[in-house]
């Protein structure tokens, strides 16, 4: 092998290595700003409300029908 193809192949490798990584990052950044967004919008949903059915509704079911 001529020293300018192995010279080539490195550098091919390292940019591609750095490419990998650039992605990498890109993908950890979106996934931490959905995060946020998702935080977001489930801290500004309304809190779940007690059922306004009475108590003995909906506590026993008949198996035999």
């Amino acid at each position: 092998m001529e020293l300018s193809s192995i010279a080539s192949q490195v550098s091919s490798q390292a940019s591609a290595q750095i490419s990998a990584q650039m992605s990498l990052l890109l993908l950890r950044k979106t996934l931490e700003l959905q995060v946020a967004n998702i935080t977001g919008l489930v801290q500004s949903a309304a809190p779940a409300s007690a059922p306004s059915n009475p108590p003995h509704l909906g506590n026993h079911i008949d198996v035999m029908a």
